[in-house]
C-alpha cells in the first residue's frame, strides 16, 4: 500500500523568531540570528557566540507549572507543534486518535537540564535535584509531551541521528502513512545545545567557529575562510496527512513529500567518508523513492555547516548525484541565518524548502565572498534568489555517518 502524503502544517521556533512568517521573512531578508551567547559566561570560552532564541517567553504557550517542568528544548517544540497544528487544522478525536503518529527526535535531549542539574547535584546533594529531570533530560521527552498534550495513540518514536534527526523523524513519519499504519503525523525535531558542556564538547572535536566579531560573520559556509559551525538552538514540526485524508476535510495543502532516502557513512565517527559516498546513497535513494529525475530538482538546502572538510565533500558528493545538472540547481546553506540547530536543523531545513516551494524565493548563503575553489556551484551568494521552485531537497550530514535527504513538491492533483 503506497499513498501520497501532504503537508498541511508548519510550525517553527528558531533565532529568528518564533513563528515561521518571522524566521521565514528574516531569511529572505538576510538576517542572522547569530549574536554574543546570552545563556551563559563565556568569557573563559573560545566560543563566544551562537544563534540563541531571543526573548523567549515559554509562558505564552504553556502554563507556567507546564514551562517548570520542561525543558528548554521541549517548550520550541510544543510551540512549533502548537503553530502546525493551528495552520492544519488536524483535529485528534476518537474517531482518529489511533491514526495519529507523533515522530519528534531531539540528537542530545536535555542538555541544559542535565548541566544545571549537574550543579545542583554538586553543591546541594541528590536530594535537591529536579524530580522532573528525567523527563526533561529523555531524548523522547518532547515526544511523549505532544502525545499526551493531542491524545496521539498512534506509534510514536523519536529516532536520534545527530544532525540528521529532524529529517529522519520527517522521513519515518511519512514512512508509517505511506504504508498505511497512519492517517496523519506531527513529526519534527527540535534542540537546545547552547550549554557550557555543549559547546566545550563540540568545542574539543575542533567542529566550532571561533570568530567573535562580528558574530552574524562566525559561520561562512563554502567560502575560502570558513572556519567551523555556529551552534543553533529550536524547533520545526511538520504535520504530515495521507492526501485522502487531508482532503475529506478540506484542508489546505502546502506541499507534498515526495521522496525521502536514508543512509550510514559506515567510515567514521566523526569524519565523513571523503567522497561522500553516504550522501550520495541518501540522494539518490530518495530521488529514486519520488520517482523523478535529478534535473528535475530545482533547489537544494544544503548541509553547509561550514567546516572546512564538510562542505567540499558536500559539493563532491552533489555533482557525483547530479553531474553537470548541478550547475543550474539553486543552492545554499541557511546555517549562517539560524546556526547548526542538531536535531531541529534539518526539520527547519524541511520548511525552508516548502517555503521556497510557495513564494519561488531561496534563502541567501551568508558571508560568502570568497568561494573555495573546490566550492564552484550556485550558493545564492549574500542575497535571497527568486525563481520558480516546483521540487526542493533538503540534505542532511550528521555526525557518526548519518544521512538523510528529504524531497518535497508543488502540490497539484
Amino acid at each position: 500500500m503506497s499513498r501520497r502524503i501532504v503537508v498541511t502544517g508548519l510550525g517553527m521556533v528558531s533565532s529568528l523568531g518564533h513563528d515561521v512568517p518571522a524566521t521565514w521573512r528574516g531569511a529572505l531578508a538576510g538576517c542572522s540570528g547569530v549574536a554574543r551567547i546570552m545563556a551563559h559566561d563565556v568569557s573563559n570560552s573560545p566560543v563566544k557566540v551562537a544563534a540563541e532564541v531571543k526573548n523567549w517567553q515559554p509562558e505564552r504557550y504553556m502554563d507556567i507549572r507546564t514551562a517548570r517542568r520542561t525543558d528548554r528544548h521541549q517548550q520550541f517544540i510544543f510551540a512549533a507543534t502548537t503553530e502546525a497544528m493551528q495552520q492544519s487544522g488536524l483535529i485528534v478525536s476518537d474517531a482518529n486518535r489511533a491514526r495519529v503518529t507523533v515522530m519528534i527526535g531531539v540528537a542530545t535531549g536535555g542538555f541544559l537540564t542535565y548541566d544545571e542539574n549537574m550543579k545542583v547535584l554538586a553543591e546541594s546533594g541528590a536530594r535537591r535535584v529536579n524530580p522532573f529531570g528525567v523527563m526533561m533530560v529523555m531524548v523522547n521527552g518532547a515526544a511523549a509531551m505532544i502525545s499526551i498534550a493531542y491524545g496521539a495513540q498512534g506509534p510514536s518514536f523519536s529516532i536520534v541521528s545527530s544532525c540528521a534527526t529532524g529529517a529522519d523523524n520527517i522521513g519515518q513519519a511519512f514512512r508509517l502513512i505511506q504504508s498505511g499504519q497512519a492517517d496523519a503525523a506531527i513529526c519534527g525535531g527540535g534542540e537546545s545545545p547552547i550549554t557550557e558542556m555543549g559547546i566545550a564538547s563540540l568545542d574539543r572535536i575542533n567542529t566550532l567557529s571561533h570568530i567573535e566579531e562580528p558574530p552574524e560573520t562566525a559561520c561562512a559556509p563554502f567560502d575560502r575562510s570558513r572556519c567551523g559551525l555556529v551552534l543553533g538552538e529550536g524547533a520545526a514540526i511538520l504535520v504530515l496527512e495521507a492526501l485522502e485524508t487531508a482532503q475529506a476535510r478540506g484542508a489546505n495543502i502546502l506541499a507534498e513529500l515526495t521522496g525521502y532516502g536514508a543512509s550510514m557513512d559506515g567510515y567514521h565517527i566523526s569524519a565523513p567518508d571523503e567522497n561522500g559516498s553516504g550522501a550520495v546513497l541518501a540522494m539518490n535513494r530518495a530521488l529514486t523513492d519520488a520517482q523523478i529525475d535529478a534535473s528535475t530538482i530545482d533547489y537544494i538546502n544544503t548541509h553547509g555547516t561550514g567546516t572546512q572538510v564538510g562542505d567540499v565533500i558536500e559539493t563532491r558528493a552533489l555533482k557525483r548525484v547530479f553531474g553537470s545538472a548541478i550547475y543550474d540547481i539553486a543552492i545554499d546553506s541557511t546555517k549562517p541565518l539560524t546556526g547548526h540547530g542538531m536535531g531541529a536543523t534539518s526539520a527547519m531545513e524541511a520548511i525552508f524548502c516548502i517555503q521556497a516551494i510557495r513564494d519561488g524565493a531561496i534563502p541567501p548563503t551568508l558571508n560568502l565572498h570568497d568561494p573555495d575553489p573546490e566550492c564552484d556551484l550556485d550558493y545564492t551568494p549574500l542575497v535571497a534568489g527568486h525563481r520558480p521552485i516546483h521540487r526542493a531537497m533538503t540534505n542532511a550530514l550528521g555526525l557518526g555517518g548519518h544521512n538523510a535527504s528529504l524531497i518535497f513538491s508543488e502540490f497539484s492533483l
